[in-house]
């Protein structure tokens, strides 16, 4: 079942509720895995998704490089442009045109937002890359994970996810995907740090990845360019710019190493967890009573922001047929609860469980539990126990929790 598979972190902002969504898809297994995720992601975030193939010519491969996105993004519904670009290095170096290039094509995309596939490898080897080359503070900063083309977003979901944990994802997922030839060509100076440096860095700081990424983090506070990002950041979701004192101050917090901050700033509370940041309106949590499920698709509860909604399927979710003549209940989190999402493992705690699927600690206790008597059943983001999954063909019920306010 697929809630038993490899489950990859992602963040993405609230305000992409409504909006166009466009994924930047070169064929490769990073934009492939980012494509898969906001695939599955855009009903819980209401979103609409489309895909961006840029067609650059460079290689002989190039148009069977568009006919494989194009078929990938047939069987998966989502519509597809590609865009064919000339490249003009014009004293350039030929990445820095390609990119060029691209982000001209962006630029013209009738989107509010465009999400690109970095990752954190990429990210190591750019801050990396940038200090070998003598950059200052801005180059050593290297990629944001958000920031404006524009009147458009530009979003980096991935850019706290190894490679490793997407190659594993994608077998996981049983996805395809194609390799660029040139990426095995140690020549050019970014391959060259992947294949033949990144493999020694590693037999001595097996973490120069995250390391490279965190300094990058701190290099960020430094530059002005930061400033002006958290000032962005605070007025895109309707937040009044603190004073210079206080966003320096906020800034460094906010980046601090294994930063688990909570800041108070306009009457919201910023949040941080694995480098991502959370912006949090609701205030003090409203008391919440155990609730009965009765059968109902939809189950509203006030209290936790959300509703649960409950929809049929065929071989997932709920077996309908255990569930005949029992009556569930929708419960918090009381402290030693157990799962077996995955019938190949054994059941474990809701702590690890949640840790594993990227859940902030400060959700854990606020999220609907479905339990049969004192039997959890279900959990929001992990799936169904195991004895209470839906057999091949089995009729089922799927669980789904929707939140509808901040």
């Amino acid at each position: 079942m697929a809630s038993s598979r490899k489950r990859l972190s992602v963040s993405l902002p609230a305000e992409l509720r409504g909006r166009h969504l466009a994924a930047g898809l070169s064929g490769g297994v990073d934009s492939v895995v980012l494509l898969h995720l906001l695939r599955d992601l855009a009903p819980r975030h209401g979103y609409s998704l489309s895909a961006v193939h840029v067609h650059h010519g460079l290689s002989p491969n190039a148009d069977a490089w568009a006919r494989f996105c194009g078929k990938l993004c047939r069987g998966w519904g989502v519509p597809l442009a590609v865009r064919r670009v000339r490249i003009r290095k014009k004293g350039k170096g030929l990445e820095a045109a390609a990119r060029e290039a691209r982000h001209a094509v962006f630029a013209k995309l009738r989107v509010d937002a465009i999400a690109l596939a970095h990752q954190l490898d990429d990210q190591a080897e750019t801050v990396l890359l940038n200090l070998l080359r003598g950059a200052g503070t801005r180059g050593a900063a290297a990629m944001p994970a958000a920031r404006k083309l524009g009147a458009k977003s530009l979003l980096r979901p991935l850019l706290n996810v190894p490679r490793r944990e997407i190659l594993a994802y994608a077998r996981a997922h049983e996805l395809t995907w194609i390799e660029d030839e040139s990426n095995r060509d140690e020549a050019l100076t970014r391959n060259f740090l992947r294949l033949r440096v990144g493999p020694l860095l590693e037999q001595r700081f097996p973490r120069w990845r995250e390391g490279l990424a965190r300094a990058a983090r701190h290099f960020a506070v430094a530059d002005a360019g930061a400033s002006l990002a958290l000032r962005e950041f605070l007025e895109a979701r309707g937040l009044r710019a603190p004073s210079e004192a206080k966003l320096i101050e906020m800034l460094k917090q906010l980046t601090a190493r294994g930063a688990r901050t909570l800041l108070r700033h306009d009457g919201a509370q910023l949040r941080v967890y694995r480098g991502s940041v959370e912006v949090d309106r609701s205030g003090e949590p409203l008391p919440f009573a155990a609730m009965a499920w009765r059968g109902e698709p939809q189950l509203p509860i006030p209290a936790l922001g959300g509703e649960l909604r409950f929809r049929r399927a065929r071989g997932r979710g709920l077996a309908a047929a255990l569930l005949d003549g029992r009556q569930l209940s929708v419960r918090l989190r009381g402290g030693g609860e157990r799962l077996r999402p995955d019938a190949r493992r054994p059941r474990r705690s809701l702590k690890n469980l949640f840790q594993e699927a990227g859940v902030p600690p400060w959700r854990r206790e606020r999220l609907p539990l479905l339990f049969c008597g004192n039997e959890l059943v279900w959990a929001p983001g992990l799936g169904v126990d195991a004895a209470w999954q839906a057999g091949s063909g089995a009729r089922g019920i799927m669980p789904e929790w929707r939140r509808v306010s901040a």
